[in-house]
């Protein structure tokens, strides 16, 4: 099974053995006694070597969505923008600027995952995972979980815990106060939830963020690099900056990265992986290309920065084998 076909990238060599595991009991079963195995989901946030994983990979393939008031207990193997679409259809608002991004549900809480405003970590009440150290089930509070930005105590563990299921509290109604300027204006006031998620999608097209497999600029894992969070006088003259609660202040990496002399649709030379033509903070398979060509341009990008502005750029992504 070539798990290339797994990842949004399209990139990654086979795995020795592959499992889909559509029960809980299937995925611990498959786990169980095997600290090696790799967890996989919708492979949206995910890098695999061009060798491939010589091990088991357990594909998530859980589904199930249980209402309990205003709280939504989800299957880790949904897949997240069918979860979005389904608390629109429900009158539930807390998630809808989390439209469009893909990849399945047990993956948001690792990454916490976030756009136009809002992160999963604002609504998520309980996480149940599989406890590999301890052999056991456990129900994490979101202070368990350890939430941060596009970070969490999953991603400070990796492969310690396969998450299961994750339980959102949402709120009856219409969507609270847009707090990203660029959807704000997008959607004006008194906007519906379904038109806040027809907004944010139209967004995300324009930058190549929703999947379409006509469109190579869509053949990414979503924004490469996580925004740099640092004290106020390492951020460059001109760059955006946004305050944070500890005092430090958060800037763009896609500012960096432009302003470092990468633009829209950079490449090495003879490669098939390139910067997105619609957004600089996406690496892309344009057809053919492999993944050391897409560490190469990473590490690339990465030392350019570096070199103009002494910042360095963390990838989002979780890399395998590479």
């Amino acid at each position: 099974m070539l798990l290339s076909d797994h990842t949004t990238l399209r990139l990654g060599g086979p795995a020795a053995r592959f499992v889909a595991a559509e029960t809980d009991a299937a995925v611990i079963a498959a786990v169980a006694g095997d600290p090696d195995a790799l967890i996989l989901g919708g492979g949206s946030n995910l890098v695999v070597g061009d060798a491939g994983y010589d091990g088991t990979v357990v594909k998530v393939a859980t589904r199930g969505i249980e209402r309990e008031g205003d709280t939504l207990h989800v299957a880790a193997g949904e897949v997240w923008d069918d979860v979005v679409r389904h608390t629109i259809a429900q009158g539930l608002a807390g998630i809808e600027c989390l439209s469009g991004i893909p990849g399945s549900t047990g993956a948001t809480p690792i990454q916490n995952v976030g756009a136009y405003g809002q992160e999963v970590s604002d609504t998520i009440v309980s996480v149940r995972a599989y406890d590999r150290r301890g052999g056991k089930v456990v129900d994490l509070t979101p202070e368990q979980c350890g939430f941060a930005y596009r970070d969490s105590m999953f991603k400070q563990t990796p492969g310690a815990f396969v998450v299961l299921r994750v339980s959102f509290r949402l709120a009856a109604g219409p969507p609270g106060a847009i707090r990203y300027g660029e959807l704000a204006r997008a959607v004006g006031e008194n906007a519906t939830l379904a038109e806040v998620r027809e907004a944010v999608l139209a967004l995300r097209r324009g930058k190549g963020m929703v999947l379409d497999p006509d469109d190579h600029d869509t053949w990414s894992a979503g924004s490469f690099f996580t925004n740099p969070i640092l004290d106020a006088d390492a951020i460059p003259d001109g760059a955006p900056a946004f305050p944070q609660p500890d005092g430090r202040v958060k800037t763009s990496a896609a500012w960096l990265i432009d302003h470092a002399g990468f633009a829209k649709g950079f490449a090495l030379p003879d490669s098939n992986v390139a910067i997105s033509t619609k957004h600089v903070l996406a690496l892309t398979n344009r057809g053919g290309g492999t993944t050391a060509q897409l560490t190469t341009l990473a590490q690339e990008i990465q030392r350019g920065v570096s070199d103009t502005y002494n910042i360095a750029l963390v990838p989002e992504p979780v890399f395998v084998r590479t």
